[in-house]
C-alpha cells in the first residue's frame, strides 16, 4: 500500500476517533466527556449525617447510605410490610393510612420522609407524610433508637383535605374548639387555595435548640410550627392573622393560591447568622421545569425574602420572579446528557463548617429516571449561598491566591435566568480578558469581572446584572481539571462559568 495514502488514512482515522463523542473540541483543547449513573435512586433525598456515615431517606420508603457523599448503597426500598425501615407502619390498625386510605392505584403512599436526632429524647425522629389525593394527607412521626431504623410509627399529628363531613376523622376540632373548622372550607370542601396540603415535612434547630417543622406543597403554600422536643407533637401556636399564623396550621411562609412551592428545607448557619430556606418551583416530571430556590431570614419563623428583599406571600399571584433560583435544568461540554428537574433538597453543615446540598435530579435521557446528587455550596460575601456546577467530588475549593492572568479564558456560562419551563440552559462560551473585561465568542463587550485573591470571591456585570460569587478550582464530574464561577445576581437569578483547563 502506498506509503502516504496509508498516513492520510491514519490521519482520517484519529480525527474520527477525536470526534467520536469521548471528546470536544474546544478553544482551550479536548474535554473530557462521560456520565457515570449512580447505583441508587432515592426521590426527595433527606440527609442525616450519624456515626460517620450519611444517609439518605427518601419517598416510597427508599433510603442509602455512603461513607464518601459520592457512592451510595441501598439498605431499603419500596412500601411494603417487608421493607425493615419501620416496625409497625402496616399494623392492623394502619394509624398512618387510617385517614387517607389508598391512593388511585389502590396503592399506599409514603413520601418525603425527614429524619433528625433528638437530644431531648435521646432518639431519633422521622417525619413523614401519607396521601391518597392532591390535598388529602397527613403527617406523621416515628421514632427510632437508631438512624437506620427500625422507625415505630407513633402518630398523625396533623391533617389536610378535611371536608365538612370528614373533619371527624382528623384532630383539627381537639385542637381548635369544636365547630371552629369553617376556616378552611370553602362550600364545605377544603379551601386548599390558602391552606396547605400536609406532606413535605422537614425539621431544624434554631440557634437557641428549640425545634421547627417546614411544610406544604403547591396549595395554599408553606407552613412552618414548632416541634415540643419532649413529644415530638406540633405546638400550636395563638392565632395571628396580621402576622399570617394560624393556631392549626402555624405560619405561613411562602406561597399559596396553588403555585408550585414546595419541598421546604430549613437549615441554621452560624457562620452567617441567617436561616435558609430552599424549596423547589414547578413540576415533578422531566419537562416540568423543577427548580431549587433559595430564601434567607434573621428568624425561625421568617420572613423569609430573596435577593431583592422580597417574600413570596399570598399578595404574589405570579411567582416566577421570587426566589434565588439556585438551577434549574443545564448541560456543559463535558457532560453526555442534560441534568434535568433538580429539586427536592436536604442540606446539611459538617463539623467544618462546609455545606452541602442534596438533591435529586432527573437527565435528558427521555425516561423519569432519577438519582440522588450532592454539591457544595458556598457563602458569598454579602451572606448568601451559591452552588458548585459540579456534583460533589472531594476536590472542590475556594480558588484563593490566583493572578488575573491564570484565570483568564474561556468560561462556558450558564444563566439559569427566573423562568419556571423546560428549557435546558446551554452553556455558552464567553471569555474573560485579565484586564476585567468580558467578551462575547465573537468578540463583542459582554461585561466586566473582578476578583478577590484573598478570599476567592469574584464580582460580574453581565446582562445588565450585578453578581456576587465566588471562584473555585478542583475537577468536574468528568475528571477535567476546571475553574469554575458560581455567582448569584440582584435579580435572584443563578450564573455558573466552567473554565477547562
Amino acid at each position: 500500500m502506498n506509503p502516504y495514502r496509508s498516513a492520510i488514512v491514519l490521519i482520517l482515522l484519529l480525527s474520527l476517533i477525536s470526534c467520536s463523542g469521548n471528546y470536544s473540541v474546544t478553544e482551550r483543547g479536548n474535554i473530557k466527556k462521560t456520565f457515570t449513573p449512580g447505583n441508587v435512586s432515592v426521590h426527595d433525598p433527606s440527609v442525616v449525617v450519624a456515626d460517620g456515615r450519611y444517609y439518605i431517606f427518601g419517598s416510597h420508603m427508599d433510603s442509602a447510605v455512603s461513607d464518601d457523599l459520592m457512592h451510595w448503597t441501598r439498605f431499603t426500598q419500596g412500601v411494603s410490610p417487608a421493607n425493615p425501615l419501620f416496625s409497625n407502619l402496616f399494623a392492623p390498625d394502619r394509624g398512618a393510612f387510617r385517614y387517607v386510605g389508598r391512593n388511585d392505584q389502590g396503592s399506599w403512599s409514603v413520601w418525603a420522609p425527614d429524619v433528625i436526632y433528638n437530644p431531648a429524647m435521646g432518639k431519633w425522629m422521622m417525619y413523614f407524610c401519607t396521601t391518597s389525593s392532591y390535598i388529602k394527607s397527613n403527617l406523621c412521626f416515628a421514632l427510632s433508637d437508631s438512624a437506620e431504623g427500625p422507625y415505630a410509627y407513633q402518630d398523625t399529628i396533623l391533617y389536610s383535605g378535611f371536608t365538612r363531613q370528614t373533619v371527624d376523622q382528623t384532630n383539627v376540632e381537639e385542637v381548635i374548639g369544636e365547630g371552629n373548622f369553617s376556616s378552611y372550607l370553602d362550600f364545605g370542601n377544603y379551601n386548599n387555595s390558602l391552606w396547605p396540603n400536609a406532606i413535605d415535612p422537614a425539621l431544624f434547630h434554631d440557634r437557641e435548640g428549640r425545634l421547627w417543622m417546614v411544610y406544604g406543597s403547591w396549595s395554599g403554600g408553606v407552613f412552618i410550627l414548632e416541634i415540643d422536643r419532649e413529644t415530638g407533637y406540633p405546638i400550636h401556636p395563638a392565632a395571628d392573622d396580621a402576622d399570617g399564623t394560624d393556631s392549626y396550621f402555624g405560619k405561613h411562609l411562602a406561597g399559596g393560591y396553588h403555585n408550585s412551592v414546595e419541598g421546604p428545607y430549613v437549615i441554621y448557619d452560624e457562620a452567617s447568622g441567617y436561616y435558609y430556606l430552599f424549596v423547589s418551583y414547578g413540576g415533578l416530571v422531566s419537562n416540568g421545569g423543577y427548580q431549587i430556590r433559595l430564601y434567607r431570614s434573621e428568624n425561625p419563623d421568617g420572613p423569609y425574602v430573596d435577593k431583592r428583599g422580597e417574600s413570596l406571600d399570598f399578595t404574589k399571584a405570579d411567582h416566577r420572579e421570587y426566589g434565588v433560583k439556585l438551577m434549574g435544568n443545564y448541560s456543559f461540554p463535558s457532560l453526555t446528557m442534560a441534568y434535568m428537574a433538580p429539586g427536592h433538597n436536604s442540606a446539611m453543615i459538617n463539623d467544618e463548617g462546609d455545606i452541602y446540598l442534596v438533591h435529586h435530579t432527573r437527565f435528558d435521557d427521555g425516561t423519569e429516571y432519577h438519582e440522588p446528587r450532592v454539591r457544595r455550596l458556598f457563602r458569598t460575601d454579602d451572606g448568601w449561598l451559591t452552588a458548585a456546577p459540579f456534583a460533589y467530588n472531594q476536590s472542590e475549593a475556594r480558588a484563593e491566591g490566583y493572578r488575573k492572568t491564570e484565570i483568564a479564558g474561556y468560561y462556558y456560562t450558564v444563566n439559569h435566568g427566573t423562568d419556571i419551563g423546560p428549557e435546558i440552559r446551554e452553556a455558552a462560551p464567553l471569555f474573560f480578558k485579565a484586564n476585567g473585561m468580558i467578551l462575547s465568542g465573537k468578540g463583542g463587550r459582554r461585561g466586566s469581572w473582578s476578583y478577590d485573591s484573598a478570599s476567592g470571591a469574584v464580582s460580574l456585570v453581565l446582562g445588565g446584572s450585578a453578581f456576587e460569587g465566588v471562584l473555585l478550582t478542583g475537577k468536574d464530574e468528568s475528571g477535567n481539571d476546571i475553574l469554575a464561577i458560581t455567582a448569584l445576581s440582584d435579580r435572584n437569578e443563578s450564573l455558573w462559568g466552567v473554565h477547562y483547563k
